[in-house]
């Protein structure tokens, strides 16, 4: 009997033990799910300048190694333009802008948080001509010999309302008016010079380096224009406010900025 009895209560502790290992191993498994499970993914949309296309595919790629799970949509275009498409409810998650009035527009409308904004980069602005040319065009003063100039459309362009102020402080303004060619953004500026229907363009530094068909004749001074600034912002409607100011961050980081700084703009 003692025996017997021995034998069923091992046999009791034994059942005990197991139930208890299988009713942890089953308290276990949710978590474990739980943080094997993969991050959902997003899709985020900016709205960014022309100019910032080339260092924001490359900063953007950079970022997708870390994030792979934020996929970044980019509308570019002119500053102007994008901000009243904003401005008229365009779903977007962050305003990249090549002037400041044009964000602060955003911030007064109350879509933009202030403190969700910084001004990033800056940039200058160049006189362009098609390689090999022979109008002899080497500075803002010579534009007179020119047939056709082109810039942006200054009511919407940025870099068209700067170029404007260059001509107008050097008094050339009022000479060259009726050869200039407006353009929608800077990008179709510049290839209006490459492709010669021009004989010289105003344009972003970093929009000039890209291109091997044109060749810098002069640079602004910035005595002779607004400060070219870059602002960014997260834009308050966002349905992805958590990604938005991941990406954000990001741009102001060491890394971004010196993918920002090879493509010619300046950290401010």
């Amino acid at each position: 009997m003692k025996k017997s009895y021995l034998l069923f209560l091992s046999v009791m502790m034994f059942l005990l033990v197991i139930t208890g290992c299988s009713t942890n191993d089953q308290s276990k498994k949710p978590a474990e799910e739980k943080q094997a499970a993969p991050k959902e993914k997003v899709e985020l949309t900016i709205s960014a300048a022309a100019s910032l296309q080339d260092a924001l595919t490359e900063i953007t790629s950079n970022f997708n190694k870390e994030h792979a799970n934020v996929k970044i949509n980019f509308n570019y275009g002119a500053s102007g333009a994008l901000q009243q498409q904003i401005s008229q409810g365009a779903p977007v998650d962050l305003f990249f802008s090549a002037a400041e009035d044009k964000f602060q527009q955003l911030v007064s409308e109350d879509l933009i948080d202030k403190k969700n904004g910084i001004d990033l980069v800056g940039n200058e602005l160049v006189l362009v001509v098609p390689k090999d040319s022979a109008r002899g065009i080497k500075t803002f003063e010579d534009l007179p010999k020119a047939d056709k100039i082109s810039i942006g459309t200054p009511e919407s362009v940025p870099a068209g309302k700067y170029g404007k102020e260059v001509l107008g402080n050097l008094k050339i303004w009022s000479t060259v008016e009726g050869k200039i060619v407006y353009a929608k953004d800077v990008r179709q500026v510049l290839t209006y010079v490459e492709t010669g229907n021009v004989d010289a363009g105003m344009v972003y530094k970093t929009d000039a380096l890209t291109s091997k068909k044109v060749e810098i004749a002069a640079t602004a001074s910035e005595l002779t224009h607004t400060p070219i600034i870059y602002p960014v912002g997260v834009i308050k409607a966002s349905s992805h406010q958590k990604e938005a100011m991941l990406f954000y961050d990001y741009l102001q980081t060491k890394a971004a900025m010196d993918v920002f700084e090879k493509y010619g703009f300046k950290g401010l």
